[in-house]
């Protein structure tokens, strides 16, 4: 049975425009027409329209806080003063809350809408605009909505959610790197709600899914496994994805990091994937987070896979025989981007 794609078309919603990297404004990547290139490439699949579903799992995976504040910050910042003092119509950190200045003070939140703009958001690369919500939650609706499928006992033993933006950096409690709401996150644990025992994470991103680790770190029922650009070669996100990284309390042994050199090409990738395949393996269920910037004509990661590459790396996940969630995280090159998307799932089959 061919892969069911799952997509809103509120995911077209958010429009980042630019982004804020070491303070100069640059053009957004992660663009509307992201979704359009892959449902594109993808016409001769079943398309299913995500349905709504309430926030409860999602409130499990990440503080009810930081939903909150992803729901409202852009209305009350397009009420204050920013547009007309600054020509910023987006919700931009510019002080963050970290260790280094709380030094374990109780911390008293901030009144200004820009004091607390750095609150959930980490970088300031990761811009909210006036339809920034809607289409985050509109691809965890897509990620449960995948679930959904997979869990109904209809005959789909993989369904892929067309999820954008990408969700993969997003940790309990913060949001960066072009992410907002963990899609991954959530349909890992839906899977376990559904019944199954255990489920493995295969992120294969060009960049390590710090936030999916960070949710799962302590846990042993969800494995989070990843292979990425090394950041110890100046990579996003620069202070995870090593290779020591391997979990903490019940989740000990858990977590698999696989950094790999600039200008990876498709037999060493592959190689990883294979290891990954192997880490899964005996798990109960499986989310893929698909990110297709490895690739090598993408702007976003000094990898060179091929479409090739990504029909191998299919069919090795593939070959595992779970019940699997593929959820779409990064990839950049419009180009491209549907075409290997469409040569993954051709090869997981």
């Amino acid at each position: 049975m061919s892969i069911p794609v799952v997509w809103s078309p509120e995911t077209r919603r958010h429009e980042p425009m630019r982004e804020v990297w070491v303070g100069v404004p640059t053009d957004g990547t992660e663009v509307p027409a992201r979704v359009d290139r892959i449902l594109d490439a993808l016409a001769g699949r079943k398309r299913i329209e995500a349905t709504s579903h309430d926030d409860e799992i999602l409130h499990r995976v990440h503080d009810p806080a930081l939903v909150e504040h992803l729901r409202t910050i852009h209305a009350e910042w397009a009420e204050g003063p920013y547009d007309e003092l600054a020509g910023q119509d987006r919700v931009v950190p510019y002080v963050f809350p970290t260790p280094a200045m709380t030094q374990g003070m109780p911390v008293t939140g901030a009144v200004a809408t820009h004091g607390r703009a750095g609150q959930f958001g980490y970088d300031t690369m990761t811009l909210v605009g006036p339809g920034t919500w809607e289409a985050a939650r509109a691809a965890v609706d897509c990620a449960l909505t995948a679930v959904d499928l997979v869990a109904s006992g209809d005959g789909a033993t993989a369904a892929y959610a067309l999820c954008r933006p990408p969700g993969h950096h997003v940790t309990r409690q913060g949001y960066g790197g072009s992410c907002y709401l963990n899609n991954a996150a959530a349909a890992a644990e839906a899977l376990r709600d559904a019944g199954h025992a255990i489920v493995a994470v295969v992120d294969l991103d060009a960049h390590h899914g710090n936030g999916t680790q960070a949710i799962f770190w302590e846990r042993g029922d969800v494995r989070y496994g990843s292979l990425h650009v090394d950041p110890g070669a100046g990579w996003f996100p620069h202070f995870f994805g090593h290779a020591h990284e391997t979990g903490a309390g019940d989740g000990a042994g858990a977590t698999r990091n696989l950094p790999l050199e600039e200008g990876t090409t498709d037999g060493r990738w592959l190689e990883a994937v294979e290891q990954l395949a192997g880490f899964a393996a005996g798990s109960d269920a499986l989310v893929v987070s698909l990110g297709v910037d490895a690739a090598a004509d993408d702007p976003e990661s000094p990898l060179q896979v091929t479409a090739d590459g990504y029909a191998g790396a299919g069919r090795l996940l593939g070959s595992l025989g779970l019940p699997s969630v593929v959820v779409q995280e990064g990839g950049y090159h419009l180009g491209t981007i549907g075409g290997l998307v469409a040569a993954y799932l051709d090869g997981h089959g």
